[in-house]
């Protein structure tokens, strides 16, 4: 399947949301991939899955990448546990519309401001007073997360003396920690996957800024005290066996359920303020013919063809003599 044919694959909001590996490898099969590892080989319809995380101890063909970017899935490479992120492949969108939006709200600071409180009012559920300032909003938050994880371990018995870990020495945090860091670290991947599904910068971020998975972060945080908190604290109270692969585990049946990949979508077009009718009035976010370069900026036109000499339209012909001169 070729990238012109992206148009007929599911729709992301109704893709799996995700399927870490490791300690295998990757090969193509048919039109799709195939895992393999002691146990025997599974196959994966990777045009159904949003999201693959590659953990230590994988390797993972040529072909089998070739096949995972034809038909949109995202490829992330990370660390043992899910711990460290390394690096990640390319989503299906090929259309920078978005991204141009998303950049100049950015750049401009009375439209990034704006975005930056309709993020806080979508993780408050209700609106911001006028007369707050962005101080104000940030401490509405700290006592927002803060009620979270409190109400968390007075659930489940666990105890909270706030977050911490070593990246160096994991094993050295506590149970709900390592727990919180696994569940985090898929929410980001479903994040992350969203918005380059929706032809976005993770970089380009609105509340958090200077690292290259800032709005990520602006994004994850909207689902963190919902969905990471209470999955780590139950997680961790159930004790410390395996506990990144059942944070993991159950981060996929809690996505799942609360149909997080349908509801991240929408939550960003929301945030930088994109109808879905502004994204049908130009492309359709997929180039019609992917083998054609981009289009051309003009200061009045807007845009104009590529791919033509324009010499022939051009008022500017050769120099003033000619070729006598």
């Amino acid at each position: 399947m070729r990238i012109q044919d992206l148009q007929i694959l599911p729709k992301f909001r109704d893709a799996w949301s995700y399927l870490y590996v490791d300690n295998c490898r990757i090969e193509q099969q048919d039109k799709a991939i195939v895992v393999l590892d002691a146990n025997g080989k599974v196959p994966v319809p990777c045009a159904a899955v949003c999201l693959l995380m590659l953990g230590p101890g994988t390797s993972v063909t040529h072909a089998a990448i070739s096949a995972l970017a034809d038909n949109g899935c995202l490829v992330c490479w990370g660390g043992e546990e899910g711990v460290r992120f390394y690096a990640y492949g390319q989503g299906k969108t090929r259309n920078a519309d978005n991204l141009l939006h998303q950049a100049s709200l950015w750049a401009d600071p009375e439209t990034r401001l704006e975005v930056v409180i309709r993020l806080y009012q979508m993780r408050f559920g209700e609106a911001i007073p006028d007369s707050w300032d962005l101080r104000q909003i940030r401490g509405k938050e700290g006592i927002r997360v803060r009620e979270a994880y409190a109400r968390a371990s007075k659930e489940t018995g666990v105890p909270w003396t706030g977050r911490s870990y070593d990246r160096k020495n994991w094993a050295a945090s506590d149970p709900v920690n390592r727990a919180l860091s696994a569940a985090n670290s898929c929410l980001y991947g479903i994040c992350q996957a969203a918005i380059l599904a929706l032809g976005l910068s993770p970089a380009i971020g609105f509340i958090h800024t200077g690292k290259m998975l800032s709005f990520v972060y602006d994004i994850a945080d909207l689902y963190k005290t919902e969905i990471s908190i209470p999955i780590a604290f139950s997680e961790a109270a159930e004790g410390s066996e395996h506990l990144e692969t059942r944070a993991r585990k159950a981060s996929r049946d809690t996505f799942r359920k609360n149909m997080l990949l349908k509801k991240a979508v929408q939550d960003i077009l929301f945030a930088l303020g994109i109808r879905g009718d502004d994204r049908s009035k130009g492309s359709s976010g997929l180039d019609t013919d992917p083998a054609l370069p981009a289009s051309l900026w003009d200061p009045v036109e807007g845009t104009v063809e590529s791919g033509k000499n324009f010499a022939e339209d051009s008022e500017v012909g050769e120099e003033d003599g000619g070729a006598d001169s």
